[in-house]
């Protein structure tokens, strides 16, 4: 492994200076074209999942911080050296186990948008500091497959980039490289998948086939590449070994059907899991409201 570049918190906080913390709706901007008109169905679960309070996602200076690296691997599997972007917690030491959390970025992004925009590195530590989030190694991925250190190909739209070549990646190439180089536990107790939008569809599919690799899985948002539910919920008493399946969306989302029928069949399967509805849009608002719930709930 390469000598890690460490990544400046200002830099951290670039894109999420220009908007206004609270504004959820705003943050990062929406997607026009993935915007509705009118909400696509009504909200749910807001009473036990609300809006986070004001200044959940602002930099606290009177608290520890954790640090986010920017780290190279061969990937043997693609033939090509890889970024990848990794979070340790406040009072990281190699000296204990952590648990950890794969977290997949959506289409024509790099994993800057969860890092940067949605700003879980900052909503991370806020949550450890005031107890409510165990503390984690949060790995960031490039879920695209054609992705190099010297070209994150960002704004890359190709989708078989991020298909079956990225699975290959993420299974024998990804979780290995974490496992080798940083101190966490090995077992699904401890390893959780989450993303946003193609990210969300990716952890899905990957998620959803290999639960013998994952105890807890959230997704925000849902692609149309997402696998038919069909093919993903096939053995109910399997998933209801889950500790936690988070499936969210913001009735304002053009890609509400993409959830909605994940969370329909789930419903009529008898499938454990968690269903929330915002006001977002296919928005950078819906990430960092969702990832600070599931955030709390994960390797409790």
């Amino acid at each position: 492994m390469r000598r890690p570049v460490s990544v400046p918190r200002i830099l951290v906080l670039l894109g999420a200076l220009a908007a206004t913390a609270t504004v959820l709706r705003a943050q990062g901007g929406a997607v026009p074209n993935l915007t509705a008109a009118e909400p696509m169905g009504p909200v749910e679960n807001l009473t036990a999942y609300p809006v986070p309070p004001e200044g959940f996602n602002v930099v606290r200076e009177n608290i520890p911080h954790g640090e986010v690296k920017l780290v190279e691997y061969d990937s043997k599997t693609l033939g090509i050296r890889r970024p990848l972007r990794v979070y340790t917690p406040p009072g990281y030491s190699t000296a204990r186990k952590y648990p950890v959390l794969y977290l997949q970025h959506g289409l024509g992004n790099t994993s800057t948008e969860w890092v940067q925009r949605a700003r879980a590195p900052i909503i991370a530590d806020n949550l450890i500091a005031d107890g409510k989030m165990v503390p984690m190694i949060i790995a960031f991925p490039s879920g695209n497959a054609t992705a190099t250190p010297a070209d994150e190909k960002q704004g890359d739209r190709t989708q078989a980039s991020y298909g079956p070549p990225y699975y290959d990646d993420f299974l024998k190439e990804i979780i290995p490289f974490v496992e080798a180089n940083y101190p966490v536990l090995t077992d699904r107790a401890n390893r959780g998948i989450a993303g946003m939008s193609m990210g969300s569809g990716q952890a899905l599919n990957i998620g959803l086939t290999n639960l013998d690799k994952f105890d807890w899985i959230a997704v925000v948002a849902p692609a149309p590449n997402t696998r038919p539910p069909a093919e993903l919920l096939t053995d109910t008493a399997a998933l209801n070994r889950l500790k936690l399946f988070w499936l969210s969306i913001g009735n304002r989302d053009s890609l509400y059907r993409v959830a909605q029928g994940v969370h329909t069949l789930a419903t009529e399967k008898g499938v454990t899991h968690i269903w929330r509805v915002d006001t977002n849009a296919h928005d950078t608002g819906a990430m960092s409201s969702n990832f600070y719930h599931f955030a709390q709930k994960l390797f409790r």
